[in-house]
């Protein structure tokens, strides 16, 4: 399939040929959402933590004793039940992420890019330079591509200037080829990649 290719001044620059096993494979959606899951459980930090009763530092002494004070028995001030005690069956340290097949991930980004072709939200740049980091130039060149809200996938090395225009705009996010991934790409409305990420993502992903 082939698709037309502009500058950032939105002036044509040809065309170019989109492989078909990349950019037309079946969209899955239950794919789509395994795959969004399993980059958003990698990214949890997995860091609450609460003490058991023994991790409790205090005495290890009974309370008070057995029997004749008409309370119920108690053996430690450590137990959950009391105020200063451990905490039973609270979090603790773990690692959220799990597996999911190689086969499965790539699959998943076929179907995250040909999701973006098939609703006509895929703009291919012939590439991301700017000659000056300046935000409000870059947003009048966005504005008139007529997107607000995109993904901008560069090629191995992301302009500095580019980046920097970029990075004071909401809801424009910058990423390398190598940084491309499903969730980013499904959460903003357009992708727009340059002619050097087509051909980096169609060689990764055949």
């Amino acid at each position: 399939m082939k698709a037309k290719v502009v500058t950032l001044e939105n002036k044509a620059a040809g065309e170019i040929e989109l492989a078909e096993e990349v950019f037309g494979a079946p969209i899955r959606k239950d794919i789509l959402a395994r795959m969004v899951n399993y980059q958003l459980a990698k990214r949890r930090s997995g860091t609450a933590d609460t003490k058991e009763r023994g991790e409790i530092r205090g005495t290890t002494a009974k309370p008070f004793r057995q029997k004749g004070t008409g309370r119920a028995r108690q053996g430690s001030r450590k137990v959950p039940i009391l105020r200063g005690g451990g905490v039973a069956f609270g979090p603790t340290p773990r690692d959220f992420a799990h597996k999911l097949q190689k086969k499965v991930r790539r699959f998943a980004m076929k179907s995250a890019l040909s999701s973006k072709q098939a609703e006509g939200k895929l703009i291919v740049l012939k590439d991301a330079v700017m000659d000056t980091p300046k935000t409000k130039t870059l947003r009048d060149i966005l504005h008139a591509l007529g997107t607000e809200n995109a993904l901008f996938v560069a090629g191995a090395v992301v302009d500095v200037n580019f980046a920097r225009a970029a990075a004071n705009l909401p809801n424009v996010d910058v990423l390398p080829t190598q940084g491309a991934n499903v969730y980013d790409i499904l959460r903003r409305d357009q992708l727009v990649l340059t002619e050097a990420a087509v051909q980096a993502l169609e060689a990764r992903l055949k």
